[in-house]
């Protein structure tokens, strides 16, 4: 069996949770730029309209008596080490997903054993972290992923083994595994409609729809998914970007902001005992277009200098100088935990 776990809310609950005068009302976590965006809306925010993603100003207008916080990512990381060490504690293997967010594998078939896992580990994120946490337990990943999400917050939803399909048909097209915004109108112009309609499809109409990756839909919408739980898995990547509040066209602010987001990955990279082998630059220009360069270092690094210098390298290949733009964003992966080694001349 499969448990799927989310905290509710994450960024905003743990606000809530640490200044309880935060607690009842709506609230948002944001940066407090005149582009910032809504990075968490609690629960008491989200029947105004409020959502993630959305620019602040439009959140204002939605809901003028809205409470603005300014994230803190220290906190997060730190309520999530300890949400995840309860993950650990029962869990054949636990995948996660982001900071709050994670499958976990159980050794187990019995679907009440499962369920009672789930509740426990709800409880225990009550009580010993001060969050709530919506679980989904099923036998296959996507639905359990479904399932958490049915009844939040601190909802807890059980698929019986063998009901997968049926749970899942009813369901819209968007809570498919990898239909995004752009293929949904075109699935929908095909007369599709729900997960149910995806499993009904014949091999002829599964082709015309999808093409050859269709065998992959139609078993996710019968409910056949063998995908396991990877434990293994690692971080890929630590990045950094900023959002200006105008458009910049001095290349000195983007080198001195190269320097501020080196900085910030070194301490990073450095807070985890990790090293990085390649380094690259994200910037979006102010038509939006987005341009991207990275490079390769013979040795992998944790030092800021060495991540600058990379990155200024990008800066100056991407070939923009003076070109007004409105992010610009440092991103270090091919992320290490070995010991750095010292290139010798034969």
């Amino acid at each position: 069996m499969i448990v799927h776990v989310d905290l509710d809310a994450f960024y905003a609950s743990v606000a809530q949770r640490d200044d309880p005068s935060l607690r009842g009302i709506p609230l948002a976590v944001s940066g407090s730029s005149r582009r910032a965006v809504v990075l968490t809306a609690s629960y008491e925010a989200r029947p105004f309209g409020v959502r993630s993603a959305m620019p602040l100003y439009r959140a204002r207008e939605l809901c003028p008596q809205l409470t603005v916080v300014a994230p803190n990512f220290s906190r997060y990381r730190e309520s999530s080490e300890r949400v995840f060490a309860i993950f650990e504690d029962g869990a054949r293997a636990v995948e996660g997903l982001s900071l709050d967010e994670a499958f976990l594998d159980l050794d187990t078939n019995d679907i009440t054993e499962a369920t009672a896992f789930a509740r426990r580990v709800k409880n225990r994120i009550r009580d010993e972290v001060g969050l709530t946490a919506s679980a989904g337990v099923a036998r296959t990943k996507m639905a359990a992923k479904i399932a958490s999400d049915l009844q939040k917050p601190d909802g807890l939803t059980v698929v019986p083994p063998g009901a997968e399909a049926e749970f899942l048909a009813p369901m819209p097209l968007s809570r498919l595994w990898g239909i995004g915004p752009k293929t949904q109108p075109r699935l929908e112009a095909a007369g599709l409609r729900s997960i149910g309609d995806v499993a009904a499809l014949d091999d002829a109409r599964l082709f015309e729809i999808f093409g050859r990756g269709g065998a992959f839909y139609r078993d996710l919408a019968r409910g056949l998914d063998d995908r396991t739980v990877d434990g293994s898995r690692e971080r890929k990547s630590i990045s950094t970007e900023e959002t200006f509040d105008y458009d910049i066209g001095d290349e000195s602010r983007v080198l001195a902001l190269l320097r501020e987001q080196a900085d910030e990955l070194a301490r990073g990279l450095q807070s985890r005992h990790l090293r990085a082998a390649t380094v690259g630059i994200k910037v979006r220009k102010a038509d939006f277009t987005v341009t991207g360069r990275q490079t390769t270092l013979a040795v992998a690094t944790c030092e800021a200098e060495r991540i600058l210098a990379a990155s200024m390298l990008c800066w100056q290949r991407s070939g923009l100088g003076d070109t007004p733009i409105r992010l610009l964003g440092t991103r270090v992966a091919s992320l290490t935990e070995e010991e750095e080694r010292e290139l010798r001349l034969l």
